[in-house]
C-alpha cells in the first residue's frame, strides 16, 4: 500500500473562470510536491455526485486533507498556490 499523503482536491468545472484559473496552480502543486502532495481535481459538472458528496455550494472549492483523510480546511475561489503551502504549513503539513 502506498504512503498515505496529505491531499488537495479542487471541485470546480473545467468551464468555470476561477477554476481555470487555479489549473496552472494545481499543475504546478502535482509537478513540484510529487509523492509529498496528491492534488485531485473533480468537474462537478460532469460528476454532480461529488460536489453533493462535499456540501459544495459553489466553485471552485479546495478542500484540504491530511495524511489520514481527516478535512482540515476549505477554501472557496482562486487561492494562490504561495497560500496554499502556507496552509498546510499552518495545520503542521510541511511540503
Amino acid at each position: 500500500k502506498a504512503t498515505a499523503l496529505p491531499r488537495l482536491l479542487e471541485l470546480g468545472a473545467d468551464k468555470c473562470v476561477p477554476c481555470r484559473m487555479m489549473q496552472p496552480v494545481l499543475e504546478e502543486l502535482r509537478r513540484e510536491y510529487e509523492g509529498k502532495l496528491q492534488v485531485d481535481f473533480v468537474d462537478v459538472w460532469k460528476d454532480p455526485a461529488a460536489g453533493e458528496q462535499y456540501g459544495v455550494q459553489s466553485i471552485p472549492t479546495q478542500i484540504f486533507f491530511d495524511a489520514e483523510g481527516r478535512e482540515i480546511f476549505r477554501h472557496v475561489g482562486f487561492y494562490p498556490k504561495d497560500q496554499i503551502l502556507a496552509k498546510f504549513k499552518e495545520h503542521g503539513i510541511g511540503l
